[in-house]
Formats: structure tokens, C-alpha cells, sequence
């Protein structure tokens, strides 16, 4: 007969399973695939920041038989502040644990990974605000997208960047799309399934390529009335930062149940707006 007092996550050691969720949600999430972590670093604490020194711009100048001349050099500073704090709480009673035929905590912290990893999904998606102002498509009048006009509309969405000298540097461009806009691109003869790219550098979860950007599918992508916000740039527009601050497991008093909490907190900053676009296309 089973002893359902006993702690059935006697076994749990916090910082196994904070590095195992931490391993977990280091891949998978859509725009991870489009963000840089260069300045992450150790987070610990809610409001802990890290300072971006981005280079100044040197300007060159014809040489004659003047003296030379030396402008100062200003990098700007800006501050990637780590200001999100999410956590996830859940009890799980002892009868469930006895009468689970698998690994009741190990199915629980992937629901916890897919559960945070739709907040910041949705968080790294609102960047879109930060794009420069010359690289958006489909301002007051929207793009209408359908299985004729995507390719065009997306050519002149990665011409953006381009023109913007975003997609140099072997910067390769990324876009996010919905699953109403990608039932249009798999109709389009233009787009090159990731089945049929030839080369090996393909983002992870990418389902293809098109106007030489590689394509990732999200749901978070909803619509903002009657709009939808198509984003694409490189992985130098976005830096990002996370850090699982806390993971423990605590004997319920007041119940048969084991208590399971985690905190993680995150930020993220566009440090280089030119090297976003987005075309702002009618809801499909």
C-alpha cells in the first residue's frame, strides 16, 4: 500500500530542474530564433539592467593639403532593462502522483515551458512598435495579401531592409507570419519550403524561405483591429535577456499536495530599428 504522505518529488533538487526549464527554453520560442543574447549575462534580480555601448559612426573625408581634422567619437548608451517578472504556481495532491503512469513533474515543467514561452513570444512580437519609421509597409491604407500578391509584397518588405543596409555582414533576414498569411505562401510558387532550401542555415522551426528571408510561423501574431503586423529583420535588431530567477518545490500544510513555483524574468530592446520592417496587412 502506498504511503501517500510521502513527498513524491522527494528527489527534486531545485537547481537540476531550474537548469533543465532554463535548457528547455533555450530553443523552441519563434522569435528566439530572431533575437541576439549578447548582452545577457547573470540576471538575478527584477530591474537588474545591462549597459549596450553601440559604436559611433566614423565618417571618412578627401585628403588635400589641409591639416587633418578628427571628429569625437560619441558611442550611444542605452540600458537593456530586465523588466518582466512572470511566474508560474501550481499543487499537484498525492492521489494524482500515485496514480500517474509518467513523470508527473517532468510533463508539468513543459506545460510551464510552452505556457512562458507564449508570453514572451508575444512580448518579443511587440518590438514591432520600435520599427524606423521608413521601413513600414501599408500605412494608413493596409496591404491586402492574398496567394497572387504575396510575393510582391514580400519582396518590398525585405527591399526595406535592404535599403536600410540592415542585411549586411552575412545578416541573413527572418519574417514572422500567422498561419492565415503562410496558407497564402504555400500557395506561392516563389516560396521554397525548407524541405527544398539547399543550404544548412535555415533557423530552427523556419518553414522555408521567401525574397530571400527565412519564414516563421506564429500565432501569437493577432490581430490589432482588423490588422495584422508582419515583422521581419535581422538578429541584430532585437537583444534579448532571460534568466530563470528561482525554480523550488514546498510540502502544502494545509493538503495531501506538493507546492511547485518558479520565477523568471526577462527583457528585451531594439537596438537597431533600422534593422526591422513590418507591413501592416488587413486581417485574413
Amino acid at each position: 500500500m502506498s504511503d501517500l504522505t510521502t513527498n513524491q518529488y522527494s528527489a527534486f533538487i531545485p537547481e537540476i530542474w531550474s537548469q533543465k526549464l532554463n535548457t528547455m527554453l533555450a530553443k523552441n520560442c519563434v522569435m528566439l530564433q530572431c533575437v541576439n543574447r549578447n548582452y545577457e549575462g547573470e540576471i538575478k534580480n527584477q530591474g537588474d539592467s545591462v549597459k549596450i555601448i553601440t559604436p559611433a559612426t566614423v565618417s571618412i573625408s578627401t585628403l588635400s593639403d589641409t591639416a587633418i581634422t578628427y571628429s569625437e567619437l560619441q558611442p550611444d548608451e542605452t540600458d537593456l532593462v530586465i523588466d518582466q517578472k512572470k511566474f508560474f504556481a501550481f499543487k499537484i495532491n498525492d492521489v494524482a502522483q500515485a496514480q500517474a503512469n509518467q513523470s508527473i513533474m517532468e510533463a508539468h515543467l513543459q506545460n510551464a515551458k510552452k505556457a512562458i514561452e507564449e508570453v514572451q513570444d508575444s512580448y518579443l512580437l511587440g518590438q514591432q512598435a520600435y520599427v524606423d519609421a521608413g521601413n513600414i509597409l501599408g500605412g494608413v491604407t493596409a496591404v491586402t495579401l492574398d496567394k497572387d500578391t504575396i510575393y510582391e509584397n514580400f519582396v518590398n518588405l525585405a527591399l526595406k531592409l535592404k535599403n536600410a543596409d540592415a542585411v549586411s555582414n552575412n545578416q541573413k533576414p527572418w519574417v514572422v507570419i500567422n498561419p492565415n498569411i503562410e496558407s497564402y505562401l504555400l500557395q506561392s510558387p516563389e516560396f521554397i519550403s525548407a524541405y527544398n532550401v539547399a543550404d544548412s542555415t535555415l533557423r530552427e522551426g523556419a518553414i522555408g524561405r521567401i525574397a530571400g528571408m527565412d519564414v516563421l510561423v506564429s500565432t501569437n501574431l493577432t490581430a490589432v483591429n482588423s490588422k495584422y503586423y508582419v515583422l521581419a529583420g535581422t538578429n541584430e535588431a532585437i537583444t534579448f535577456a532571460s534568466q530563470l530567477s528561482k525554480i523550488e518545490s514546498l510540502r502544502d500544510k494545509d493538503s495531501f499536495s506538493d507546492l511547485v513555483r518558479g520565477l523568471y524574468l526577462y527583457g528585451a530592446k531594439t537596438i537597431q530599428p533600422k534593422s526591422l520592417a513590418k507591413m501592416i496587412v488587413t486581417a485574413v
